[in-house]
């Protein structure tokens, strides 16, 4: 209950950005978090070199992956969190026998990303200025880029510092936090 203001004004906020209203750019709390999917299709992919700085300046280095229209068998996202009660672990999962996740426009910096995958006409070592698989998704001129066509990547594990998207769709959302909670991972 205590996590719902937050889940609706995560949703707000992707909602403003995907309509252009507000930058996609913040600054990282500093807290890492876990993804999983048991499968992860999308219609194209865009990826660059990146740094995400928290609020106390820290660079945390990425590659910022961007994902065209996504669609996800499940997911879970986790994160442990200190509080004055002690590490708990907030956690939100998705999908499975609810049916799919879905996102448009889908930003994830990411520190590592973990899986069996298949991509369609992949151009590795391109400008990251002239990235053009998904849009909005570029990096800065002579950067090293890569993209590809579709993408299907099974047994998904990645560690992030943030994710963005417009239009999530998540059936079967459940949020919990608890002192003894499991990570996705």
């Amino acid at each position: 209950m205590v996590a719902l203001p937050a889940v609706f004004a995560v949703g707000a906020l992707a909602t403003v950005m995907a309509q252009g209203a507000l930058a996609a750019s913040f600054a990282v709390s500093g807290t890492h978090f876990q993804v999983s999917s048991g499968r992860l299709t999308s219609s194209g992919l865009a990826s660059y070199v990146h740094t995400d700085r928290d609020t106390d300046g820290r660079g945390h280095p990425v590659a910022l992956l961007g994902i065209g229209k996504a669609s996800l068998a499940d997911i879970c996202q986790s994160a442990q969190v200190r509080t004055p009660v002690g590490t708990v672990v907030f956690r939100l999962t998705a999908g499975g026998p609810a049916g799919p996740v879905s996102a448009d426009s889908l930003v994830i910096d990411g520190a590592d990303l973990v899986g069996d995958a298949r991509f369609g006409t992949a151009q590795i070592g391109r400008d990251a200025s002239s990235l053009d698989a998904v849009p909005g998704v570029h990096g800065p001129k002579g950067a090293f880029g890569l993209q590809a066509g579709d993408i299907e990547v099974a047994g998904v594990r990645s560690h992030a510092w943030s994710a963005t998207g417009g239009n999530f769709r998540l059936k079967g959302l459940r949020v919990s936090v608890s002192l003894d909670g499991r990570k996705c991972f």
